[in-house]
């Protein structure tokens, strides 16, 4: 046998063997996925359950209830600002405090805050329990006791939070986005596990797109969905995340992201751990993984929970450039948050986190785009050199559109059975009938995204927030 058919038969070999490898892959993520949203469907069942036996509404509004200090970081928001902190303003809880940082905005942010809040700059003084750039001034409302406004010198979202952090005065701590809009009782909701169980170190709602509906006055007056074919895909695609993903993991304490947009913690755990790592994109993620590691170290009891009716609806980007911006960010900052934490992965000393939470995120979602192009460039392949073996293209079609199909009903259904934010029957319809078409467009284009973040990390380009162009509310 010559060298060139040794290395043709090698060839040979390493084809088939991907093949079975690619295959097992996708199979298996789509499997696990497919049993998140089972057991979310239970977990969320019950959760209904223990909900409808509470007076809520009378037990959180108690003197008792926990004060809470919103932390709100926003960067060039002068579309939506005024709504959100409207929003913000109207929220059914006893005791909370609004503190808005302005992060250095080129653009009018922080005077559409002082016109509209009537806003006075104070000589307030504060610790600086973690690092933050300096602050410029600190303004507080004439109409608002409860609003604070902070201007800061620019450091992006995570240098932000540190700021807030440092001014607040409650033991809790809610961090949230600028472009967003909180559901009344979202505090109501999300105070709850902190109240019921005191190892409670942190807790995350879902987040919604507010895209199509209808908002005034920092109110939800009517829902609906996006009208650009974008924008509903990432309807199906967060109801996927939230109601199955973190769901699940929350069940097993296994939570390793909170979004950005709407988490809660306690501020001592916070700090202890040094705040938030301004190095990174991925800063919400990459707190909440080292919360587990201090506390897993110290082998303190704890519970990171997700609780899924709390929302936050939120703006979504509707066109190609500004989502590729943002999802490249994300995979940025997965990738930074899990190889900054590697010292978790296959460890039991991190318990559930370090052998099977960690791992599955750095699989299934931070090497995910170069596994999946892989396997699409290896059938090509095959194909050229009539390797296909048929049994194996059947499963995989099968493990990847109809188990991702299925996925997205599922997850669609489950919205519908439980909460309904989306009341009109058309609009379920809607997206049960696009789940068909989101597999082949969203999907691929993700990849894509998600591939070029992946290159973008490993290059070592920096990145930050981004310019997000907003519509407003």
């Amino acid at each position: 046998m010559t060298s060139i058919d040794q290395i043709t038969l090698a060839l040979l070999h390493f084809i088939r063997f991907s093949n079975y490898f690619i295959t097992g892959y996708f199979v298996f993520i789509n499997t696990v996925y497919l049993f998140m949203l089972l057991a979310a469907f239970s977990s969320i069942k019950k959760y209904s359950q223990h909900i409808q036996s509470m007076e809520m509404r009378n037990f959180f509004l108690s003197p008792f209830a926990k004060p809470v200090s919103l932390i709100v970081p926003a960067y060039n928001e002068q579309a939506t600002i005024v709504g959100s902190v409207k929003s913000l303003l109207q929220l059914q809880y006893p005791s909370y405090e609004i503190i808005l940082i302005n992060d250095g905005s080129s653009d009018n942010t922080l005077e559409k805050l002082i016109i509209s809040f009537n806003l006075i700059k104070t000589k307030n003084v504060f610790r600086k329990q973690v690092p933050c750039q300096n602050i410029k001034g600190i303004y507080e409302s004439s109409t608002y006791s409860n609003l604070i406004v902070i201007d800061k010198v620019n450091g992006g979202k995570a240098d932000a939070l540190n700021a807030g952090i440092n001014i607040s005065k409650y033991p809790l701590i809610c961090c949230l986005d600028a472009d967003s809009v909180l559901e009344s009782d979202v505090l109501i909701k999300i105070v709850r596990p902190f109240i019921e169980d005191h190892t409670t170190v942190a807790a995350g709602g879902s987040i919604r797109i507010a895209n199509g509906c209808e908002i005034f006055a920092g109110k939800i007056n009517k829902i609906g969905l996006p009208k650009s074919l974008l924008g509903k895909f990432q309807v199906m695609e967060y109801l996927r995340a939230f109601l199955a993903g973190r769901m699940a993991f929350s069940l097993i304490n296994g939570l390793i992201i909170i979004s950005g947009a709407l988490g809660i913690f306690k501020k001592n755990k916070v700090i202890e751990v040094g705040g938030y790592h301004t190095s990174s994109v991925g800063e919400d993620m990459e707190l909440v993984l080292r919360l587990h590691a201090r506390l897993r170290e110290k082998k303190e009891p704890y519970n990171i929970t997700f609780i899924p009716d709390p929302v936050c609806w939120t703006e979504a980007p509707e066109n190609l450039k500004v989502l590729g911006l943002q999802r490249k960010r994300w995979q940025r900052g997965l990738l930074e948050s899990l190889l900054g934490n590697k010292k978790m992965l296959f460890n039991p000393k991190y318990g559930i986190i370090g052998l099977f939470a960690y791992p599955f995120f750095l699989i299934a979602e931070g090497l995910s785009p170069v596994i999946e192009v892989f396997g699409f460039l290896l059938f090509f392949v095959s194909w050229h050199y009539n390797m296909v073996a048929y049994p194996l293209l059947y499963l995989f079609i099968l493990a990847t559109i109809v188990l991702n199909i299925l996925l997205t009903i599922g997850s669609i259904i489950l919205e519908e059975m439980t909460y309904r934010r989306y009341p009109d029957t058309s609009m379920i319809l809607k997206l049960i009938g696009l789940s068909f078409v989101e597999v082949f467009l969203y999907r691929p284009l993700m990849v894509w995204y998600r591939l070029a973040g992946l290159f973008q990390y490993f290059s070592g380009k920096k990145g930050g927030w981004g310019e997000m162009v907003r519509k407003g509310f």
